[in-house]
């Protein structure tokens, strides 16, 4: 049975998780009729990622998507939590002054609803119990068939964004292949009751045979992780039962551990995935659908939600009509390479924890490492993508393009607000300090109706007298050899007298 009406949007969006929310509230936000179809009818409560890293709290504040309210100031000075590198403890990770604190705890389940929430609000549609089955495109748009509640149902759209995890369907349908590293180890993880609450304490654990990690939740549930380094398992398929975990538990303890009352029982591997494009036509992929990696670190959650930040304008704007020739490419160049180096040094930390004489000198070398690294220390940066500087697109966007702007307080003719607070409403955001800032303005005039144009105060953090930033918080120009003009046509095509808002978007 089919349904009759199909359903039509400018942007679908295939998977419900914290990284398609995102992109479904991003762009609902911004306007764009947007809908998420997801194959779970409810969110899972399954213990999945609980880590955001500062590059993406960061990017989250700017687009007032952090859970909980808002702060009425970030800490004036540097902030600072302590995580770890492959199982070693003792790195930290540093935020500048005025940001978040660098480490989110959030479960992903939490995460979902929170982001779900927004989309809802903003006006996204989020159809839960549909199941992409088939998919097309042409110049005109993306079709998109859906096995839904009341039988199969006919989807147009203008772009489609598959957020649909490591298997993701889009990703096959779309013909967009990958390259992988084939799993070397075997890894399970499941909530627990331990039969004795002390035999395992928190915390990392490490043998001759392997890894243990456990993670106390209270009233004696325990989450477990092991890891095994001989080999992958020889069916990744088959189901993870309590004695299985019991007996894994137990050899890598080298003493017999009891436990009881499983759930979420599960295997995993270092199998690595990277999509050769993250954008194929109308067709884009976020999140696990676009690169998949060994899960040390906690960086997958936080890659993914820097995709779904950065996709997102750029597809609000080719919506618009008002996206510059190379912006929705700008996507894949700019997300690709960052992928690649997660997977890199997921892999790195992987090898570090194997067993062996030479791994143990490798962990004695860097656990010097991490006790002389610095509040800007490489290791930290790399976890925490803080070093991320994007290449310029246009050439010509001066000595910063594609550095971050750290969140700075800014005195308006409206009062004081800073660059966070400024962001949130997904515009690109023009800068302007000062007197000679007035010829940058009228350079911007055929783009206005586009820009959140602020005049501010000069402050020192900001050496400049004029600055385009990015919606994701990157910026795109400041005065040097060029033009402002230059740099938003680049990204936004030739200016008008059409205002951005009002623009009709494009058919679908």
């Amino acid at each position: 049975m089919r349904e009759d009406r199909p359903i039509r949007a400018q942007v679908l969006v295939a998977g419900g998780g914290p990284v398609g929310m995102l992109v479904a509230a991003e762009l609902a936000a911004a306007g764009v009729d947007t809908v998420l179809l997801e194959a779970r009818t409810a969110v899972s409560g399954q213990p999945k990622a609980t880590t955001l890293h500062a590059r993406a709290v960061q990017s989250l504040a700017r687009r007032g998507h952090l859970p909980g309210p808002a702060p009425a100031a970030y800490p004036p000075v540097p902030t600072s939590g302590a995580f770890h590198f492959a199982g070693l403890p003792g790195l930290t990770i540093t935020a500048p002054p005025h940001e978040p604190e660098p480490i989110l705890k959030c479960a992903q389940a939490d995460l979902e609803r929170h982001l779900e929430a927004r989309a809802r609000a903003a006006g996204a549609r989020v159809l839960r119990g549909y199941r992409v089955m088939d998919l097309g495109q042409d110049e005109g748009g993306v079709r998109v068939t859906a096995e839904g509640p009341r039988g199969s149902v006919l989807c147009h759209a203008g772009y489609a964004v598959g957020a649909d995890g490591a298997r993701s369907t889009v990703r096959a349908l779309a013909g967009i292949e990958s390259d992988t590293v084939p799993a070397t180890v075997s890894a399970l993880m499941g909530t627990v009751t331990l039969d004795d609450p002390g035999a395992l304490p928190k915390g990392w654990h490490r043998t001759p045979r392997g890894w243990i990690v456990a993670k106390h939740t209270g009233e004696g549930r325990v989450q477990l992780r092991t890891l095994n380094c001989d080999g992958p398992h020889p069916d990744r398929h088959r189901p993870v039962s309590l004695e299985e975990l019991r007996d894994e538990v137990s050899r890598i303890a080298g003493r017999e551990i009891a436990m009881h009352s499983p759930r979420w029982l599960s295997r995993f591997s270092d199998f690595a995935r990277l999509a050769r494009t993250f954008g194929q036509g109308r067709v884009f992929l976020v999140g696990d659908a676009a690169h998949v990696h060994f899960p040390i670190g906690g960086q997958g959650l936080s890659t993914g939600v820097l995709d779904a930040l950065n996709l997102s304008w750029r597809l609000a704007h080719a919506v618009r009509g008002t996206a510059g020739e190379t912006l929705l490419t700008g996507y894949d160049a700019e997300r690709r390479p960052l992928a690649r180096r997660v997977i890199d040094g997921t892999l790195a930390q992987l090898a570090l924890m194997r067993p062996g004489p030479e791994a143990d000198a490798l962990r004695t070398v860097f656990t010097g490492l991490l006790a002389a690294e610095d509040e800007n220390g490489r290791l930290g940066a790399l976890i925490s993508a803080q070093d991320t500087v994007l290449p310029d697109p246009t050439g010509v966007g001066g000595p910063a393009a594609g550095s971050y702007l750290a969140n700075t307080g800014l005195s308006t003719a409206d009062g004081d607000t800073d660059v966070i607070r400024l962001l949130h409403d997904g515009r690109p955001l023009l800068l302007l300090f000062g007197e000679k800032s007035d010829r940058h303005q009228e350079a911007a005039r055929p783009w206005a109706g586009m820009l959140r144009t602020v005049e501010a105060r000069p402050v020192p953090a900001l050496p400049y007298e004029a600055a385009l930033v990015r919606p994701d918080g990157y910026l795109a120009w400041v005065p040097g050899d060029s033009g402002l003009d230059q740099v938003l046509a680049a990204y936004f095509g030739p200016g008008g007298c059409v205002d951005a808002a009002s623009r009709p978007a494009e058919s679908t």
